[in-house]
């Protein structure tokens, strides 16, 4: 209970000043490091991946395109947003969801994206990694991007998968088949349906495409991501 209650208050109360160089007055990031560090940036719409001005999608993407319908990335996973996004997820910090998925939301396209969909699907952790964690923090992103329309029980984590950070491409590819699948008696929600991902941080993209898989076995007309950060392999 103890533990519930904190939880409860640090959703509550979002960090008091700017948490990059610390000026006031209270909110999580300042005008100066909102410019400085989430402006915007060109994208692969089917992977996420900067590109330059007027290329439209990546050649990788070109020759294998991946199984979602568009990708969409807030900022790079760099400083400080490496940080930030260790600070919310491993130090107990949810507060942090509001802030943000406010830059999630803001990024071109996005607003249609969501008014679009049918459902918004955070991608689920393990319930192992649930239990120690004390949250998802990809649920407390797509809750607050899309409020009513975000749904927790519809896709889950069929097994746990381990860290993928020590792995090449290829090995996360194979070390993810098969991980996630559709609650079987909700199932036949998802024919025809558009559906929108929601994660924190997006590296090779793998785990994101054997969800959106699933997702299109079960029927699903249309599958996109949102992301907070994309790394840059």
């Amino acid at each position: 209970m103890v533990r519930f209650a904190r939880l409860l208050q640090r959703l509550a109360e979002p960090p008091g000043r700017c948490a990059v160089c610390g000026a006031w007055p209270a909110q999580p990031l300042c005008d100066g490091c909102r410019a400085r560090f989430a402006g915007p940036r060109h994208r692969c719409e089917r992977c996420a991946l900067p590109l330059p001005a007027g290329v439209r999608t990546c050649g990788a993407c070109v020759r294998e395109p991946p199984p979602l319908d568009a990708c969409f990335a807030a900022v790079d996973y760099a400083f400080p947003w490496s940080g930030l996004v260790g600070r919310f997820k491993f130090q107990g910090e949810p507060g942090w969801a509001a802030t943000l998925a406010r830059y999630m939301g803001g990024i071109a396209g996005v607003d249609q994206e969501l008014a679009c969909a049918d459902a918004v699907l955070p991608m689920p952790l393990a319930p192992a990694r649930l239990a120690e964690r004390g949250f998802n923090q990809a649920w407390l992103l797509a809750r607050q991007l899309a409020g009513p329309k975000s749904d927790a029980h519809l896709l889950l984590r069929l097994r746990e998968t381990g860290s993928q950070a020590a792995l090449d491409r290829a090995a996360r590819q194979r070390n993810v088949e098969g991980a996630f699948g559709v609650e079987p008696l909700r199932a036949n929600e998802l024919r025809g349906r558009r559906l929108v991902l929601v994660d924190d941080v997006m590296t090779s993209g793998a785990s994101l495409h054997a969800a959106a898989r699933a997702l299109r076995q079960a029927g699903a007309a249309r599958v996109s991501a949102v992301v907070l950060a994309r790394t840059s392999l």
